[in-house]
């Protein structure tokens, strides 16, 4: 077994604590968490992709053991948070990688890829929220603060940052929570209790607003900022709906090929996914049929991925998530 390696990166004075394992010569895989945890959720997980891929799980910048600098000297922002992770991949010298984004993550992973769409190979989703329609009704309290960012708004949201709430998000849905471990819950419940580190995730749960700014809202007029919701939560031909499978039944439905893509379109009208045959990297998704269509290389954001290793990374996700 390839054993983890903790590390610690200097980002221009911020100290980025990370994960890492795996050859250095193998496919970059970077893990990036959610809340209100750090790179530990991944411990189980990543010795189970180290024999294929290079690991580099950081905690985000405020959250487990890298800098939590006080908010008067750190705006604490998604977009600040991906400046710094983005910054980090540079300094470890993550030039092309793929990115597995969770929950908070997400927002962070999503920003890298429209900022530098060259460097991303492929981005996984697990909980990554990238549509309005993920938004429960438990945001409802944090929608009222995005509107009126009072103090009496401010301090419901306390409610959020208890360790009943951590210990639901573990437990939520498990049909036998004795298998459910408490040490993660209980490390993440630490992070929370350090001074300092409530005002900071209630500056977070203020700022997510921005993320929803920047989601998908339509399949007319898309820009490289709102290319979001391809692929987080459908299979899309040109970013158009397709109908709602799991991500078993679309590995299956792809096993013929060799890339699962998608593509966004630059305030172009979407054309047939009949359009002229193109290169094996440039395959979409069609709609409806799940077979395999070609695109011009004009007006596109594709992310593709070895089928393979996609069935495997799967697979081991819903093993961890199963002994979650």
């Amino acid at each position: 077994m390839t054993p983890t390696k903790y590390r610690t990166a200097d980002v221009d004075g911020f100290k980025i604590f990370y994960r890492e394992a795996g050859a250095a010569d193998a496919q970059k895989l970077l893990l990036l968490h959610g809340f209100p945890s750090a790179g530990h959720m991944f411990r189980d997980l990543i010795p189970r992709l180290a024999e294929d891929f290079h690991i580099v799980a950081p905690d985000l910048p405020g959250f487990g053991q890298s800098d939590m600098p006080p908010r008067n000297e750190f705006s604490y922002t998604f977009d600040n948070i991906a400046r710094v992770i983005e910054r980090f991949t540079e300094v470890i010298g993550f030039d092309r990688f793929a990115v597995y984004v969770f929950d908070y993550g997400a927002p962070t992973g999503f920003r890298l890829a429209v900022r530098r769409p060259d460097r991303i190979a492929a981005i996984i989703s697990q909980n990554g929220n990238a549509y309005e329609e993920g938004l429960s009704d438990r945001w409802t309290p944090i929608r009222a603060y995005w509107q009126d960012p009072s103090e009496a708004n401010r301090k419901a949201l306390r409610a959020f940052l208890s360790p009943e709430t951590t210990h639901w998000q573990y437990t939520h849905g498990v049909p036998d929570q004795t298998i459910v471990s408490p040490d993660g819950q209980n490390l993440d419940n630490f992070y929370l209790a350090r001074p300092g580190a409530d005002e900071i995730q209630l500056d977070l749960f203020g700022d997510y607003r921005s993320n929803v700014a920047l989601h998908f809202r339509n399949t007319s007029g898309l820009t490289s900022r709102r290319f979001w919701r391809c692929g987080a939560r459908t299979i899309r031909s040109f970013c158009r709906p397709a109908p709602r499978r799991s991500s078993a039944t679309i590995l299956a439905q792809l096993s013929a090929s060799s890339t699962l893509a998608t593509s966004r379109s630059k305030r172009t009208p979407a054309k047939s996914p009949k359009a002229s045959a193109d290169s094996s990297s440039d395959r979409l998704v069609d709609r409806g049929s799940g077979r395999v269509a070609s695109r011009p290389k004009a007006h596109r954001y594709y992310i593709t991925y070895n089928l393979t290793k996609v069935a495997s990374l799967y697979e081991n996700i819903q093993h961890m998530n199963a002994k979650r």
